[in-house]
Formats: C-alpha cells, sequence, structure tokens
C-alpha cells in the first residue's frame, strides 16, 4: 500500500494543480506561468541530482575511478530518448504557436497535452526506478528517499496541472474538458512508474542505468522547455528566482528527509 501511494502521489499533484481552472476566473498570466515554470524547472534539477545521478554513481563505487560510467551512460540515454520522443509525437508547448514533431492533424489542444505528457515520462520513470530500487534492498535508496522524490515531484506537478489546465480553458474548452485533460496528461506518471519498477526488477544490476536515465530525461525536460519558458518576456529575472527557491526546496526535502 505504501508504494502504491507513492507512486499515485504525483498523479494526484497533478490532479489538484488541473483543478485550478474550477477556482480561477481568468488565465494565468505570464508572470504567473514564468514564475510556475521556474519553479517546476528547480525541482525536476536538484531531484535529478539529489534522488537519482548520486544514488546511481554511488551504487557504483565497486567500479573505482569508473564508477561515473553508468551514471554517464544512463544519462546520454535518458537524454536521447526524450530527443527521440520529441521528433516521434506531435507536440504544441503552452504559450506557443508553432508545433513540433511530425506534421499531424491533431488539434491544437490535443497536442498541448501531449506536450505536457512529455514532460511526465520521465517523472513517472524517477519514481517508479526509485521504488524499485527499494523493492529489491538498495542499501542507498529508502522508504523516504523514495517518498520524498514522489512528493517533490507532486509538488511541482500541481503547478504543471494549472499551466495545461488554465490555457486549454483560455482555448475554449468547457472547465471540465479542461481539467479532465489537465488529469489525462498525468496518467502516464503512475503507468510509467509501474513499467519501470517491472523492468528494474528484473534487471537488478542495471539499476544505476534506469537512475541516471531517468535523470537525464528530466534534465532534457528542464533544458529544453522549461528553462525558456521561464526566461521569455520581460521580468525574465522571476523565473530565475522561483527555479532557486524550487531547487531549495526539493534539496531541503531530499537531503533532511531521505
Amino acid at each position: 500500500m505504501e508504494i502504491f501511494l507513492g507512486i499515485l502521489i504525483p498523479f494526484l499533484g497533478t490532479a489538484l494543480g488541473s483543478a485550478c481552472v474550477f477556482f480561477m476566473k481568468k488565465s494565468l498570466g505570464d508572470l504567473m506561468q514564468r514564475s510556475l515554470a521556474g519553479f517546476a524547472a528547480g525541482v525536476m534539477v536538484a531531484a535529478s541530482i539529489w534522488s537519482l545521478l548520486i544514488p546511481a554513481i554511488e551504487q557504483s563505487e565497486g567500479m573505482g575511478k569508473l564508477s561515473f560510467l553508468p551514471a554517464f551512460v544512463g544519462f546520454w540515454v535518458g537524454v536521447l530518448f526524450l530527443l527521440m520522443l520529441d521528433h516521434l509525437i506531435p507536440h504544441l508547448h503552452v504559450g506557443s504557436d508553432q508545433a513540433e514533431g511530425p506534421k499531424s492533424r491533431l488539434g491544437r489542444t490535443t497536442m498541448m497535452v501531449l506536450a505536457v505528457t512529455l514532460h511526465n515520462i520521465p517523472e513517472g520513470m524517477a519514481v517508479g526506478v526509485m521504488y524499485a530500487g527499494f523493492l529489491v534492498g538498495n542499501a542507498q535508496i529508502t522508504a523516504a528517499s523514495a517518498l520524498v522524490l514522489s512528493l517533490g515531484i507532486a509538488i511541482q506537478n500541481f503547478p504543471e496541472g494549472a499551466i495545461i489546465s488554465m490555457p486549454l480553458r483560455a482555448e475554449g474548452e468547457s472547465k471540465g474538458r479542461a481539467f479532465l485533460d489537465g488529469v489525462l496528461s498525468g496518467v502516464v506518471e503512475p503507468i510509467g512508474a509501474v513499467l519501470t519498477i517491472l523492468a528494474a526488477q528484473l534487471v537488478i544490476p542495471a539499476l544505476p542505468y534506469f537512475l541516471s536515465f531517468a535523470a537525464g530525461a528530466m534534465l532534457y525536460v528542464v533544458v529544453e522547455e522549461l528553462i525558456p519558458e521561464m526566461s521569455q518576456g520581460r521580468h525574465s529575472n522571476l523565473g530565475t528566482v522561483f527555479f532557486a527557491v524550487g531547487f531549495s526546496v526539493m534539496m531541503v526535502l531530499d537531503v533532511a528527509l531521505g
């Protein structure tokens, strides 16, 4: 039950954020969107370092000077995996008029949901690989550290849920449909977590690769999408400040509670 709840916590964060569409009459302003994107980016960077890359290196200490190798390889596979998805899946980022990926007849709102879904794939995998490590008795991964990562991702999923549901409402969708689309964008997280748990349990020695894979995929999302989002327009320094806030929150959670 503890693992089941841990897997669902990030999804609940997305659902609660999407529910903002019922309580806020207007779309999110540019300053608010930049602030939320910066906060989410900060949380994801800190989680990638303390929850994923550092444990991956620690678990490879037996390799001596090459202990960095699994983390290096897994990290780059994660980056290239997200790069491939970016090219294979048609999607439209919030605030952009130019769709990315292959040409498609999909509607604007559908492609906006797909863009956020791409964000959530590595997050679900990160939670899954942490709980997989806990299940196989890995000394560097405890129930507390896995829960901290789930909570951290849920915290940054809250603004992401609002970032998708509010613009969908502004695009003309009903509140109920905008909420549902926001929630659906987060469904991939528990699914990805379960699949990763199953895969990691089959290949226990590869756990450092799985951890760093998730880190690489998350950092790709940060650099490719969230940092440009938080830096555009006037007062871009606000996004940087909230990046630092998100980074600090996740760092404190991971070190103090993990």
